[in-house]
C-alpha cells in the first residue's frame, strides 16, 4: 500500500506568491506602456503632456520658431531660395487653421513630404528624431498658449476634419 503524500502548503504559497509577483510585474508594464504611448491628440488640457512639450518645444523647435512662438521676422515673404521663414505658431499665426492630425504630419513628416508638389521647407520631418508622444506633446504646448477663443475655433476645426 502507497502511502499518501504529504501535503506541501510552503508550496503552494510560494506558487501563488510567485503568480501574484507575475501579475504585479504585467499590470505595472502594462500601465507604464499606457502612459508612455502616443495620445490620439494634441489634449491642451493634459498638464503632464503640456509640460514634457514645453521641453520638446524649447529643444527641438523654439531656434526657428521662436521662443514665444512668435516666428521669423517677414514669415510671409519667401526667401530667395523659395522657402519661406518659420511661421509663427502663437494666435498670430495659421497654425490654429489646421486639425491637430495635420499638424502631427506635418511635424512627423516635414511639410515638403506633406504638401508635395515639389514645395520646398527648411523645417525637417522630426520622425527620427521624436516620438509620437514628443510630437503631440509638442503641439499641446503651443495649443495651451493659443487664447481660449483660438483654442475653442482650433478645436471646431479639428472636430471637423474627424467626422
Amino acid at each position: 500500500m502507497s502511502r499518501p503524500r504529504p501535503r506541501r502548503p510552503a508550496a503552494r504559497m510560494l506558487a501563488i506568491g510567485a503568480a501574484a509577483i507575475v501579475i504585479a510585474i504585467g499590470a505595472g508594464v502594462t500601465w507604464h506602456l499606457s502612459r508612455s504611448a502616443a495620445p490620439a491628440r494634441a489634449d491642451a488640457s493634459d498638464p503632464e503632456l503640456v509640460a514634457l512639450g514645453a521641453a520638446v518645444y524649447e529643444e527641438h523647435c523654439a531656434s526657428c520658431h521662436g521662443r514665444n512662438l512668435e516666428g521669423e521676422p517677414d514669415w510671409r515673404r519667401r526667401r530667395a531660395d523659395g522657402t519661406l521663414p518659420s511661421p509663427p505658431h502663437d494666435a498670430t499665426g495659421h497654425t490654429w487653421h489646421h486639425p491637430d492630425e495635420h499638424l502631427f504630419r506635418m511635424t512627423r513628416e516635414g511639410p515638403a513630404a506633406v504638401v508635395g508638389r515639389g514645395y520646398r521647407s527648411t523645417m525637417p520631418g522630426f520622425a527620427g528624431v521624436l516620438d509620437d508622444r514628443e510630437i503631440w506633446a509638442s503641439l499641446a504646448y503651443i495649443k495651451s498658449r493659443w487664447p481660449a477663443d483660438i483654442q475653442a475655433a482650433q478645436s471646431r476645426i479639428d472636430a471637423g476634419a474627424r467626422e
